[in-house]
């Protein structure tokens, strides 16, 4: 059998003053996958990627990569496994070759095949025209581009992309998508992704767990996340007491119990009914809105299904 590039299996951090940051996670991802851990800050994703990457070490649990215990046989572990952290990590005044240079001396990369990985790494991520420049004359995007390729230069098995886009604005964090995305498409390499943004989960990954508290509160992939709500759901803006209003609606049958309610919105998903049979039924009901419409359910509302917080209000 196949080992899974990751596994967790319970996997908790309790830092001094009891404050427990990852609170009993367990979660596989095939070999080639896309996985992506979903939150807010302070959702545990970054101690999560710390404890996988042997930065932390776990209070309780166990994690692997290809088979090789983080906290047993950490060495192991570093060897078949990349990381791009959240904070840009580079000399400014080296140039970018020289970056993979050093990577590839630390990670003993025979010199023949360093320059090869760098000219096809270089090509790939749209770094040749800028490679020998001094990286403080780099872009954000240009940065991040670089470190991703830093971390490919070793060939590892398991890459960790942590909160890669964040700080980035809306046309570099685009630009950057594309390089990831084209990664996916030409490696075997695993890729665990953090984020905060669910664009980026649905577009880059085959399944994504959200994270919420330091617990996963849903496993899955995006598509089947989605589906759990319904094709549609209606959503509506209470004119009196939004807790009152969808109590309302639960004692009427017009709300299931995944409908949610945020401040004064409430979302009822549909799963048996149409939308105007749910907009006549609330009209019939006699509940006062200040607005009343229907849309698909997107990733955003299972989290706050979930938890009640908005992830990129929480981020």
């Amino acid at each position: 059998m196949t080992l899974p590039a990751i596994e967790a299996t319970d996997l908790r951090k309790t830092y001094p003053g009891d404050v427990c940051a990852v609170r009993g996670i367990s979660f596989q991802v095939d070999t080639g996958a896309v996985f992506g851990l979903l939150g807010p800050n302070g959702a545990g994703k970054s101690t999560t990627v710390g404890m996988l990457t042997t930065t932390i070490v776990p209070t309780a649990g166990s994690a692997r990569l290809v088979g090789y215990d983080v906290a047993r046989t950490p060495r192991a572990a570093r060897a078949v496994s990349s990381v791009v952290f959240q904070d840009a990590v580079v000399d400014r005044a080296l140039s970018g070759r020289r970056h993979l240079e050093l990577h590839a001396a630390l990670w003993r990369v025979q010199q023949r095949e360093a320059t090869a990985r760098m000219t096809e790494l270089t090509d790939a991520l749209g770094l040749a025209d800028l490679i020998d420049r001094p990286v403080a004359s780099y872009s954000g995007g240009q940065r991040r581009r670089l470190e991703i390729a830093r971390a490919l230069v070793s060939s590892p098995r398991v890459l960790f992309l942590d909160e890669p886009t964040v700080g980035l604005d809306p046309r570099i964090r685009v630009e950057l998508l594309d390089v990831i995305s084209s990664l996916r498409n030409r490696s075997a390499t695993t890729i665990l992704l953090t984020t905060h943004y669910l664009d980026e989960a649905e577009r880059l990954c085959d399944r994504v767990a959200i994270m919420h508290e330091g617990r996963i509160v849903a496993l899955d992939s995006p598509r089947a996340l989605r589906a759990e709500l319904g094709t549609q759901l209606v959503e509506l803006h209470a004119r009196d007491d939004a807790h009152t209003t969808l109590g309302h609606l639960r004692a009427a049958g017009i709300a299931d119990e995944d409908a949610f309610r945020v401040g004064a919105t409430i979302s009822l998903p549909l799963h048996d009914r149409t939308a105007a049979e749910a907009v006549a039924a609330i009209e019939r009901a006699g509940v006062r809105t200040t607005s009343i419409s229907t849309r698909e359910p997107t990733l955003d509302d299972v989290y706050l299904r979930l938890t009640g917080g908005q992830l990129s209000a929480a981020a």
